[in-house]
C-alpha cells in the first residue's frame, strides 16, 4: 500500500494535481475542490452500481435466471467500476498525503478500534443464541 501511495503522490506532483500547501487560503480552495472531485468519483461508483442493477433487472425481465442475470450484469460493469474505484482511491491518497497520514497504519488502527468495539457485542450475541 505504501508503494502505491508513493506512486500516486509522485504522479500527482508531476501533473500538478496535489492539494496546495501554498497558504491557508489556497489549501482551503484546493481541499474543497478535491473534496468535490472525490464525491463526484464516489457518485460515479453509485452510477455503475445503478447501471448493473438495472441491467440485471432487464435481463430477468427477458427471461434470464436471476442469479445468471446478476453475474452477467456484474461482469458488464466490472471494468468501469474498477476505474471509478481507482479514481476514488487516488483522491483519498491525495488527502492522506496532504495530512501526512500513513494510510496503511490508519486502516490497521481503525480495524483494531472496530474489533475492540464489536467483539464484546459479538460474544454477547453468541451467548444469547446458545440459550
Amino acid at each position: 500500500m505504501k508503494r502505491v501511495h508513493k506512486e500516486l503522490e509522485e504522479f500527482q506532483l508531476q501533473k500538478g494535481w496535489e492539494i496546495s500547501q501554498e497558504s491557508a487560503e489556497k489549501s482551503t480552495e484546493s481541499l474543497l475542490l478535491n473534496h468535490l472531485l472525490l464525491t463526484t468519483e464516489i457518485a460515479e461508483i453509485a452510477e455503475e452500481l445503478r447501471r448493473m442493477l438495472n441491467r440485471a433487472y432487464d435481463m430477468k425481465e427477458e427471461g434470464v435466471d436471476g442469479e445468471r442475470a446478476f453475474q452477467l450484469a456484474k461482469e458488464e460493469v466490472a471494468e468501469d467500476i474498477g476505474k471509478e474505484i481507482a479514481d476514488s482511491i487516488a483522491y483519498l491518497f491525495k488527502f492522506a498525503t496532504f495530512f501526512q497520514r500513513d494510510i496503511e497504519l490508519d486502516i490497521k488502527n481503525k480495524l483494531s478500534e472496530i474489533n475492540a468495539r464489536t467483539r464484546p457485542n459479538l460474544q454477547k450475541r453468541m451467548k444469547e443464541e446458545v440459550k
